[in-house]
């Protein structure tokens, strides 16, 4: 068993695997500005959205540089994954791994975004933001 969750985030190239967090949004923002955030699992390799192999949530972190600890931004959960009465997707509704939000900092630091599958566990992303 693990005594650190640190080693259990899997990384890889998003264009390769489907479980990596795609981090979109501005490389240099300006200070105390509002920016437009979206972080996407499946990206451009469809993940599946089934009951039984879904993503469960992602969260979004942002680590100033130079500090010790994250900002955490968010959590999003997807809840909705075809789960019926009826069986294993046979439900009207389904979530789509996709979060959009808006943040702003007075530093650069690096963005973070982890995600959650129920089958094969943790995977992580990052992206350096700049100030203009």
């Amino acid at each position: 068993m693990s005594e650190s969750i640190g080693i259990m985030l899997q990384k890889a190239d998003w264009k390769t695997e489907k479980h990596v967090p795609v981090i979109e949004c501005p490389d240099k923002v300006k200070p105390g500005e509002w920016e437009k955030v979206t972080v996407t699992v499946g990206k451009d390799i469809p993940h599946p959205n089934t009951t039984e192999h879904h993503i469960r949530w992602i969260r979004a972190l942002f680590v100033p540089d130079g500090d010790k600890f994250a900002i955490d931004l968010g959590l999003f959960e997807f809840n909705a994954h075809g789960e019926s009465v009826k069986g294993a997707n046979q439900g009207p509704a389904y979530t789509h791994s996709a979060a959009t939000f808006f943040f702003k900092t007075a530093a650069k630091g690096t963005l973070n975004a982890v995600s959650y599958c129920n089958i094969h566990g943790l995977w992580e992303s990052s992206k350096k933001i700049d100030l203009t």
